[in-house]
This record gives structure tokens, C-alpha cells and sequence, in this order.
């Protein structure tokens, strides 16, 4: 009993006010819009990611396109990181933490992000236009 009397009083004269709920403004309430990927900006060392329990710390999901006319983006596969500096210049790594982006791979094409597709001429390498 007088430990609800000492919480009572506590909560009454203001010393548990951090403890209390606190009002959230509205702003703060209302969903904000999702931004979309833009996969012409994505380059360099890239670590693709097929395990779904880490599909959350990745930072996008591409589906391998089997055809290149609705591929997203043209890909070439660089041998080194230093040449991968444009749009569909892409030097995999084995190393998530040395990646700059991790992007998870999935093999349905609703779930994904954008779709990719591998070409071995480098000038064909690059964004498709929309």
C-alpha cells in the first residue's frame, strides 16, 4: 500500500514526467513517402547479398534479367575497383564490409528494386533510358 501511496505522490508532483507518455506532434505521425533507388547511381565494389535474412541491410534488390532489352541497368564486370567509377561499372567484391553498396538478389522481379544484366562489351555497360 505504500508503495502505490510513494508512486502516486512521485507520479503527482511531476518527478516521473520523463516516465509519463509524451505527446507526438502529427508530423511525426504520417508516413512518409518512399523514395525509390535510382540504380543509374550506383557503382563501384558491390557485394550481392542471396541470403534473405539479410535482405534488411542491404541497400537495394535487384533481379537478374535473362534478357538485356528489359534489364534496368547493363553490367559489366570490372577486374578492378579502380575502373568501376560510372554507372554499370561494377567491381564485385567476396567482402560485405568492403563493399560500397550490398544489394540483395531475389528471383522475383516484383520484389525487386531494379533488374540488372550482365554484358561483356564495356561499351554497352551503363543505364538503360527510361
Amino acid at each position: 500500500m505504500t508503495f502505490y501511496l510513494l508512486l502516486l505522490s512521485w507520479l503527482t508532483l511531476g518527478l516521473g514526467a520523463n516516465f509519463a507518455p509524451q505527446s507526438v506532434p502529427a508530423s511525426v505521425l504520417l508516413p512518409s513517402t518512399a523514395q525509390s533507388v535510382e540504380a543509374c547511381r550506383i557503382y563501384g565494389s558491390i557485394y550481392l547479398e542471396t541470403d534473405p535474412r539479410w535482405r534488411s541491410y542491404c541497400f537495394a534488390t535487384v533481379y537478374l534479367e535473362p534478357d538485356e532489352a528489359f534489364a534496368d541497368v547493363l553490367v559489366f564486370k570490372e577486374s578492378n575497383k579502380l575502373f568501376a567509377d560510372k554507372a554499370g561499372f561494377w567491381y564485385f567484391t567476396m567482402a560485405r564490409d568492403f563493399a560500397d553498396y550490398a544489394l540483395f538478389v531475389t528471383d522475383n522481379r516484383n520484389l525487386a528494386d531494379f533488374s540488372i544484366h550482365y554484358t561483356d562489351v564495356r561499351s554497352y555497360a551503363g543505364c538503360r533510358k527510361q
